[in-house]
């Protein structure tokens, strides 16, 4: 569904709320998320700096007399329904974000009814913005609200988390859901993967647009390479760990320890250890940056993250590294670099907000020239978390 606006996606879940089940829902959103700096720390117990994003799921709920539970999609125009004590997997992947979800309440001991839900969105799909991770978060707040469970926002991130985790089957960190849930506007989350806690960081300035220019591309290697990339981590701490017990994961690592213990072991090992203690100390240098409003050395810092990724960590492609280089040299782009997990998805650019219509113009027409595929670019704004719209 191409909805130009999120007040247009709203009143299109409330008419196909209304004509399916023809009483007043309770509406909800919850947004993508982008992530700034601090790719595949999150596994390592390190930090990243995600931000939620003005592309939403809305979703409508209301509850039932009974014990069914009736799910519409408006973007696959699709419907399913399934009965509270029957929540497995669907055959049709979407309902498992919702299903899940309820499973985990029910697991955790919250009582539920039946419910009616629809939902649409206007997160691009695919483009690594975790609009899955936003309508987990927003059936978790709906579930919430409509059956006053009394549950805190990181218990919610969590229930969504664990839903992804353990019923639609992907190992994913917190860092989706806890942005989604816990965005602010003009405002990142400084995020700690170790414990949860977190600091706002500002990020204020009209000058400058976040543009995200997407490949069109996902490459077969990203889930076999990213359970590789988690063991060859795993395996640099055990190295260290014979000499340090007290290194629990890379977040407590050093360069040092790594040149001395690592190194002589396994080069290729070194080098994916190296980029992760590298850019947890990447972000938080960035985040002192942002604090003191300069973007420009944020900037250089997010394409020092692209280099590590492409060389060290090794889960860029073709195509990310060319989205990347077009813009490198660019006076109105002051920092780029891949996004999400690799091999395809988008590349996140800072570029001046009077430049953007020209820089994707100009981007657009070069990666078609070098590939042969189009890139599709969106902007994106620093927005509020997940919420109630009525």
């Amino acid at each position: 569904m191409n909805t130009t606006t999120a007040m247009s996606l709203q009143d299109a879940v409330y008419e196909k709320y209304q004509e399916l089940f023809d009483h007043t829902p309770l509406l909800v959103r919850s947004p993508g998320r982008v992530n700034l700096i601090g790719e595949h720390t999150d596994y390592n117990n390190g930090l990243v700096l995600p931000a939620a994003i003005d592309k939403n799921i809305v979703l409508a709920i209301g509850k039932r007399d009974d014990h069914a539970v009736h799910l519409h999609s408006l973007d696959q125009n699709q419907t399913y329904s399934t009965a509270l004590d029957e929540l497995v997997r669907s055959p049709l992947l979407w309902p498992d974000y919702i299903l899940g979800v309820a499973q985990q309440l029910t697991k955790r001991g919250y009582t539920l009814q039946g419910f009616n839900i629809v939902f649409g969105g206007d997160i691009p799909q695919g483009a690594g913005l975790s609009s899955s991770a936003a309508l987990e978060c927003a059936t978790g707040f709906a579930l919430n609200e409509l059956f006053n469970l009394g549950i805190t926002r990181l218990d919610l991130a969590l229930t969504a988390q664990a839903a992804e985790n353990e019923f639609v089957g992907v190992k994913c960190g917190l860092m989706d859901q806890f942005a989604s849930v816990f965005g602010q506007k003009q405002r990142l989350i400084k995020l700690d993967c170790a414990d949860f806690s977190h600091e706002y960081i500002p990020f204020n300035n009209p000058e400058l647009r976040i543009v995200l220019f997407d490949t069109q591309v996902k490459h077969s290697l990203a889930s076999s390479a990213y359970n590789e990339r988690r063991e060859q981590c795993e395996y640099g701490v055990s190295l260290i760990q014979k000499h340090h017990f007290e290194v629990k994961s890379l977040r407590d690592a050093t360069l040092e320890q790594l040149d001395r213990y690592v190194r002589p072991v396994d080069e290729v090992v070194y080098n994916r250890c190296s980029y992760v203690v590298s850019e947890i100390k990447r972000l938080q240098d960035g985040c002192d940056d942002l604090k003191r409003d300069d973007f420009e050395s944020f900037g250089k810092r997010m394409f020092e993250t692209h280099d590590g990724l492409q060389h060290l960590y090794e889960v860029s492609c073709e195509e990310l590294d060319i989205l990347v280089d077009l813009v490198r040299n660019n006076d109105a782009v002051l920092g780029a670099r891949m996004m999400g997990g690799g091999f395809g998805g988008c590349t996140i650019n800072l570029v001046k907000a009077s430049e953007v219509d020209r820089v994707v113009k100009e981007v657009g027409e070069a990666y078609t020239e070098k590939t042969h595929k189009k890139t599709q670019a969106y902007v994106a704004n620093i927005s509020e978390g997940t919420a109630r719209l009525n």
